[in-house]
């Protein structure tokens, strides 16, 4: 007769819970129901539309959701997930949000309001506390109906089922909160809440120095013709990363290290550190941005997008002409996966940098880039607020312009007039249509908002215009009414102007508010 014992009993149950998990593979298990990390404390949630709650809980667990007055219910799927949608709701503070399984998460201080995604590179990405007036702005911060979310960096070849905040949690504006959040996001924000007088949440979802297709899908890519082909050059750059990588090591840093010991001792700008060549974790990988920071953001209720972001897709005129398919796909991908229609998407046309224009036209890739910008506001829903007279005079070189609050303010007027309806001016001059008439060139505008202007009150500067021959001369500019006549001495039968062509341009046309003229061309004779 055997004898039962205690290791014997050990045994048999540990073998008896192996056979167990190989014939009957267990369901997901969570130790707690869990809604997604963007729900909690000090959330917004978008007022006057449906809103879809998520998370995770033990397969076939039972899930309610409750807001104020609305509750609704589930059942966790073999894989945990659940979604529950509530009704839409009214503008609200102090509310609760409670998520019961087996376990109650109870969310508070929760509003309903405004929520826009605040995404792109690094002037989206840049800070409050290194803009203009720093210290006056971050001590009047104080908006406990501004809330903010960052979304801490990551990439992924995989769309990622949720993201991680930078701090785990909505943050109540105030200077400490703000200090470090998007410049233009909060400034935008809080032109919103000043005018509606309700809540607004900002997502900050951003990553300096990435190009667009970085934050687009692979499907979305793999559609175009035009796009498609990234793949394969990135495939090529990552097999060829262990020998760029060796090079730059053994030779490109310490050269760029015995330059700037140089510059200093020189007293001289030091050069840039040059970037290290890309790779398998690159954040400017196609596709690994919208995979970890954008896609585990849906289907999250949002009123729009603010975007601020082209300058790592301006380094050549193939890149700037290939944004002109890029950025559309973009937006459509977006919209398409968040399937909430074609929800507002707002765009910063890129401000100047570098050396200040000095000939006519400077066939410069951010010019293009510029035009493709432009050229995407035949896309329902979009706005575009330019940047291109906020280049800090004194710092050209900066790629960061500190007057944040302008393009905020920008994006901002462009919403409040577009999608709530408010009657304000919100965009410079627009080219409607060019007249020749003899020598002269007449251009009409739209957006005049108060008549034409010189930024400063002298001359015009910033127009060229051509004859057949398509050699740019300055022009002599004079406004009359809502037109402005453009002629040169050096050009008897002109056939096409353009404003503002040029990376860093000089152009002073702006409307009766001061909006500034977007820059435009004409003619399409060369992108080289």
């Amino acid at each position: 007769m055997s004898r039962t014992t205690p290791r014997s009993i050990l045994r048999r149950t540990v073998c008896t819970s192996l056979l167990a998990a190989l014939c009957f593979p267990a369901a997901t298990a969570w130790a707690d129901v869990r809604a997604a990390a963007l729900f909690t404390d000090n959330l917004v949630l978008q007022r006057s539309r449906p809103i879809p709650v998520w998370g995770r809980a033990d397969s076939g667990e039972s899930v309610t959701v409750t807001l104020g007055k609305d509750s609704a219910s589930t059942v966790a799927g073999s894989d945990g997930k659940w979604t529950i949608t509530l009704p839409q709701q009214k503008a609200a503070t102090g509310l609760k949000l409670t998520i019961t399984g087996k376990n109650t998460q109870t969310l508070n201080n929760v509003a309903v309001g405004e929520v826009w995604v605040c995404s792109g590179q690094s002037n989206m990405e840049w800070p409050v506390e290194k803009s203009r007036d720093a210290d006056a702005e971050i001590a009047a911060a104080t908006t406990p109906d501004i809330r903010l979310f960052t979304v801490r960096k990551a990439t992924s070849t995989e769309p990622k089922p949720d993201v991680r905040a930078l701090d785990d949690s909505w943050a109540v504006c105030d200077p400490t909160t703000v200090r470090k959040f998007s410049a233009v996001a909060y400034f935008f924000g809080r032109e919103l809440h000043r005018e509606l007088g309700v809540p607004v949440g900002l997502i900050d979802s951003t990553w300096g120095g990435t190009p667009a297709e970085a934050w687009t899908s692979r499907p979305a890519l793999e559609a175009s013709p035009d796009l498609r082909p990234l793949f394969p050059d990135w495939e090529a750059r990552i097999a060829a990363h262990p020998a760029a990588l060796s090079v730059y090591e053994s030779e490109t840093l310490p050269k760029w290290e015995l330059a700037a010991e140089k510059a200093k001792a020189e007293g001289k700008r030091i050069p840039s550190k040059p970037n290290p060549p890309d790779g398998p974790g690159s954040a400017s990988r196609p596709t690994v941005l919208y995979n970890a920071m954008i896609a585990p953001l849906m289907p999250y209720a949002i009123k729009g997008v603010i975007w601020y972001q082209g300058e790592g897709n301006g380094d050549s005129p193939e890149r700037a002409i290939q944004y002109r398919t890029l950025f559309p796909a973009m937006i459509r991908d977006w919209r398409t996966n968040w399937k909430q229609g074609d929800f507002p998407f707002l765009f910063v046309q890129l401000a100047g940098w570098l050396a200040v224009q000095t000939k006519p036209v400077e066939n410069d890739d951010w010019a293009i880039l510029r035009e493709a910008q432009a050229n995407t506001l035949s896309l329902p829903h979009t706005g575009m607020a330019t940047a291109i007279d906020l280049a800090d005079a004194d710092r050209p070189y900066d790629i960061h312009p500190k007057n944040k609050q302008d393009v905020g303010r920008r994006l901002a007027l462009v919403a409040l007039a577009n999608e709530y309806d408010r009657k304000t001016a919100y965009s410079g001059p627009v080219l409607e249509r060019m007249e020749i008439k003899d020598s002269e060139a007449r251009l009409r505008f739209r957006h005049t908002d108060g008549g034409l202007r010189s930024r400063d009150g002298g001359p015009l500067r910033g127009f060229a215009i051509a004859g057949a021959d398509g050699v740019w001369k300055w022009a002599d500019a004079v406004i009359k009414g809502d037109t402005v006549t453009l002629s040169s001495a050096e050009v008897s039968a002109p056939t096409a102007v353009r404003y503002n062509w040029a990376r860093n341009p000089i152009g002073s046309l702006t409307n009766g508010v001061g909006l500034p003229a977007f820059p435009f061309r004409t003619d399409t004779r060369s992108d080289k």
